[in-house]
């Protein structure tokens, strides 16, 4: 399992693109496909988008700083992007459901912790 940090979310073109803070080789990006599931990191404040290969997981964290981005993504119904290298971007499949389902079993749950449940009801409420 390899943990992978989106740095920001851009906007081109009506199109939502997560860039990382490092590239993937190429080689590897080729293999990688959306997981089509996310988790919650409540230590770390994130959401984690699942990339998998034949043989690994990789987790694609998206800090606070991309929750607004993040936000604008679920309450358009958008499609968001994730760049992997230069030539190499792969959609991240059902992430507008999946993160409604985060932020909807989050709100008013303490199995998140308090500071999680506190930070997602201010940007995603």
């Amino acid at each position: 399992m390899k943990k992978l940090e989106v740095e920001k979310i851009i906007v081109e073109k009506d199109q939502y693109t997560a860039i990382m803070q490092e590239e993937i080789d190429k080689e590897l990006a080729k293999t990688l496909q959306a997981g089509g599931r996310m988790l919650v990191d409540s230590d770390g404040l994130a959401f984690v988008y699942i990339l998998e290969d034949e043989s690994s997981f990789y987790y694609v964290a998206f800090s606070q700083a991309t929750w607004p981005q993040l936000h604008e993504v679920l309450s358009q119904s958008a499609s968001l992007t994730l760049r992997l290298n230069n030539d190499i971007t792969i959609e991240l499949v059902s992430i507008v459901e999946e993160l409604s389902f985060l932020t909807e079993n989050i709100e008013g749950n303490s199995n998140y912790g308090e500071e999680m449940e506190k930070a997602v009801q201010e940007f995603f409420n």
